[in-house]
């Protein structure tokens, strides 16, 4: 008995010690995995869950348990409660009155900045920044002015303000559950507004005043040349006796010629059919209007033996003609495309689009666009029928842009949007209700008073974050109780003689702010939050200044267009490179360290 008591004691040690480096092992190739963006953040969450579990790490039966963590269900509410804000039109009827009030650049950025900054404190970052995307492009265009100089700077302000509330961004609600652990109390919805505010403001201020001089005008303010050149891509071919599409059905395209060709439109005896289905047979003396290149577009006349009738728009004046429209568009992050291509998803049959060109970081993809796959950020030009555009790009998870009207919402929809949105926020302030309980009565309200539709319900939650929070938190936990946190922790206060509390709390943010630029925030706060208990225990001081420290460095992703998706949204319509964002990014990230520890030491102190 005496023997088998100290084999289990050495075995409870050695699994002590393999814990901790099982745990830095899956840390390390989670920080590796992240950086190198070939595989999505979700997945690379799964995967970190998947050795803990086999390595014995973290059990089996708690493996899954971090999808019923309160974090991940608030964020999942909040995520549609947003997107009920945003069907309302509360957005865009405010940034529709203000950019009314000035027609000076300056005014109309800071308007611009303060709105988004304003509605992601209470929204979804992303969700803020899509609402003002189409008006900033819409009085980019109105001016005169170069788009640049509008996109980049809305998109940092969407951060700033993520910083203010407890709801405005994942890390924020995150840093409250590890505050629960450690201190017995969650943060309440506005503990984050004296620092977030702070630095808001001036984060701002730097933008409007100077930031966007630091931005090069990657679109040139007096070109009149569309973003997308087709007019090479596109002609016109019948159908004569001698084809061999004669009765032949639309599949045979695809049979006939690899290239990239896509059947736009059919007239036939005056009528315009458009999109056609994959069973739609040709017949004699159609006109098909076809998209490709120029090698294609021979390839297929030839194989095909049609005869080319020409290109000029007009030529063939069908009925059904006007009420085709083309509209720009940019990829979101939470299209159900990405990562897929139009031939892949059979997008014209299942959205009843046609895709007519891609442009990517400010580049058009010309060669084989229906096996490119789908990106963040991505512009694409679609054509189809005016009455369904809206829906249609709806459904592919893509925001319009050029082409968009400025919706001003139903004064009914946004009162009832603003009225349920305020009772959660009450629920909360007063204690009647957690956080994530007042914002689930919100998002069944949201539905209920038919302000999300109910097949939105689900659409409007971003799964991938999801997935990404119930998956990762094992990993928080584990880092903690197998003592890699501590062990960090202690590698850091090594330097706690020779430097004073406050300047150790800014090596945390500092490195907090270097994690957020090459991997998910939400990620880099269950890494982080963990080290930053441990760093305020060994100093024997409240955990609190370093918590928010960690939740102002996970909102600092201004360097890359990879750290947040909200960067990687304007990359293409703005037209920025990848070292851009670094041009406007350091500076501002240096004010907000110079300025932030001060905020941070003065309203949470030691």
């Amino acid at each position: 008995m005496l023997v088998s008591a100290d084999i289990l004691k050495l075995f409870v040690l050695y699994r002590s010690f393999m814990g901790k480096e099982i745990v830095f092992g899956v840390l390390v190739l989670a920080l590796i995995l992240f950086a190198w963006g070939k595989i999505r953040h979700d997945f690379v969450a799964l995967i970190c869950l998947l050795i803990l579990v086999f390595s014995g790490v973290v059990p089996a039966e708690d493996s899954f348990l971090g999808f019923a963590h309160p974090a991940v269900i608030t964020v999942a509410m909040i995520l549609v409660v947003g997107h009920g804000l945003k069907k309302s039109g509360l957005v865009e009827w405010l940034g529709n009155y203000m950019v009314n009030l000035s027609t000076n650049f300056t005014i109309q950025l800071a308007l611009l900045c303060g709105l988004v900054c304003f509605a992601s404190a209470f929204m979804n970052n992303v969700g803020a920044l899509a609402v003002s995307m189409p008006l900033a492009v819409h009085i980019a265009n109105k001016n005169g002015t170069s788009v640049s100089y509008f996109l980049m700077p809305i998109a940092f302000s969407s951060l700033l303000g993520g910083m203010i509330t407890l709801i405005g961004t994942p890390p924020n609600i995150i840093i409250s559950t590890f505050r629960s652990q450690a201190l017995g109390v969650r943060y309440r919805m506005f503990d984050f507004a004296p620092v977030g505010i702070g630095l808001a403001i001036v984060g701002i201020l730097f933008i409007v005043l100077l930031g966007w001089r630091f931005i090069p005008k990657r679109i040139a303010k007096d070109n009149d040349d569309p973003k997308f050149n087709i007019n090479d891509y596109i002609t016109e071919v019948k159908i004569g006796p001698e084809s061999n599409l004669k009765n032949a059905p639309h599949s045979t395209i695809y049979d006939s010629v690899k290239g990239n060709i896509q059947i736009l439109d059919i007239i036939r005896n005056k009528q315009l059919i458009y999109a056609p289905g994959r069973n739609f047979v040709f017949k004699e003396n159609d006109i098909i209007a076809v998209q490709g290149d120029s090698n294609d577009l021979k390839e297929f006349i030839e194989t095909t033996r049609t005869v080319l009738v020409g290109k000029e728009k007009g030529e063939h004046l069908a009925i059904g003609m006007e009420n085709i429209t083309l509209s720009e568009a940019v990829v979101m992050a939470n299209s159900p495309m990405i990562e897929r291509s139009a031939s892949e998803i059979h997008m014209s049959f299942r959205y009843g689009v046609n895709l007519l060109a891609i442009s990517r970081r400010n580049k058009q993809v010309v060669k084989r666009i229906d096996h490119v796959k789908f990106q963040i950020g991505d512009i694409l030009l679609v054509q189809g029928e005016s009455e369904k555009m809206t829906e249609a790009l709806d459904r592919m998870g893509c925001l319009p842009l050029a082409d968009r009207g400025i919706s001003l919402g139903e004064p009914k929809k946004i009162a009832l949007a603003v009225g349920v949105f305020v009772l959660a926020l009450v629920m909360i302030i007063t204690r009647l209700a957690e956080v994530q309980i007042a914002f689930t009565v919100a998002a069944l309200l949201m539905v209920l008073f038919k302000i999300v539709p109910i097949r939105d319900f689900y659409t409007s939650i971003d799964w991938p974050i999801i997935v990404l929070l119930g998956a990762l938190l094992p990993l928080g936990t584990a880092l903690e109780t197998s003592g890699g946190a501590e062990l960090i922790a202690s590698q850091i206060l090594v330097f706690q003689d020779s430097m004073a509390p406050w300047m150790i709390l800014g090596v945390v943010l500092v490195f907090t702010m270097f994690l957020s630029d090459i991997i998910n925030n939400a990620a880099t706060v269950v890494l982080m939050a963990p080290i930053a208990l441990s760093v305020a225990t060994g100093l024997e001081v409240s955990p609190d200044p370093f918590l928010m420290a960690v939740a102002i460095g996970a909102s600092c992703a201004f360097l890359t267009p990879i750290g947040h998706q909200s960067n990687a949204l304007v990359m293409g319509p703005g037209g920025y490179k990848f070292t851009d964002y670094a041009r406007m990014g350091i500076p501002l990230e240096v004010i907000i360290v110079l300025v932030g520890i001060p905020l941070i030491h003065y309203f949470w102190p030691m």
